[in-house]
């Protein structure tokens, strides 16, 4: 606990640096932030065009599409805003900077997760959220119960954690690989990619991969098809669909393991 705190502490100290640097030149963050919003929209906008030649994709209409694009879009957007900088840790690796966060009274995890803040990523989380809001308002016929409306905000954090554990081990794999930053990026962005679209378009083996190996579809595809309530394509037990906050919790130890097991097993570039 004592460490976990003191990684908090040293992180939330790290990016406020970070931040306040950011801010003095404010015009160039708003610019490089909207930017970041306008460069991510692109991809909604390639769903829009589908629409305008379709009224449904795989079953599922704009409205539904554009709730699975809102839910992974912000998730992801979460995760890369606090976590997305620890793909450097491979160039730190091959250019001998690591060893000197070793030497710091900071946990390592927290200095490189916060290294080089880029506070302009919120701009995808933005954009995510503007979609998101706007799918709420746009769609018909869904029973919003209480437990409908809790899981929108569940499966945002749920999934901002899942995707946090795609980048913690993707970052310590590169213990071993030194430069796989590509690896991480195709199940975290390339996740992001593939939830942003129905289920039903996909194969079911695809799908099953994405359910128990890399369980990308606890994201957003499971609570999603409960809230709109459609059947989940490989008959999973109903309680599957509320799962994603035990399923983030295990993915978070598993990639807490991977992190220990790959810094006990770093020993410097050897210069």
């Amino acid at each position: 606990m004592a460490e976990a705190a003191a990684g908090i502490r040293g992180y939330g100290l790290i990016v406020a640096m970070w931040v306040r640097t950011t801010m003095a030149y404010r015009l160039s963050f708003a610019m490089t932030a909207l930017g970041n919003l306008l460069m991510t929209a692109a991809d909604f906008a390639a769903i829009a065009i589908m629409f305008s030649h379709t009224d449904v994709l795989g079953g599922f209409t704009f409205a539904e599409v554009a709730l699975l694009y809102g839910t992974t879009s912000t998730s992801l957007g979460l995760a890369d805003l606090l976590l997305g900088n620890l793909d450097r840790i491979g160039r730190r690796i091959r250019d001998g900077t690591m060893d000197t966060l070793l030497v710091r009274p900071v946990p390592v995890f927290a200095q490189i997760a916060a290294d080089r803040f880029a506070l302009r990523r919120i701009g995808r989380v933005l954009q995510g959220l503007i979609v998101l809001v706007w799918s709420l308002t746009a769609l018909d016929g869904v029973a919003w119960t209480p437990v409908a409306v809790l899981l929108v905000p569940v499966m945002v954090l749920a999934g901002a954690a899942i995707y946090g554990a795609v980048f913690t081990c993707g970052a310590a794999f590169q213990f071993w690989a030194t430069d796989a930053a590509e690896v991480q990026n195709s199940f975290t962005y390339g996740g992001n990619t593939l939830t942003q679209y129905p289920p039903t378009i996909f194969s079911k083996e695809l799908v099953r991969g994405v359910t128990f190996v890399v369980p990308l579809a606890f994201v957003n595809w499971l609570p999603a098809l409960r809230v709109l309530g459609r059947d989940d394509p490989l008959g999973l037990p109903g309680w599957v669909d509320f799962a994603s906050p035990l399923v983030a919790a295990a993915c978070c130890a598993l990639a807490g393991l991977a992190w220990r097991t790959g810094l006990r097993g770093y020993r410097s570039t050897g210069s």
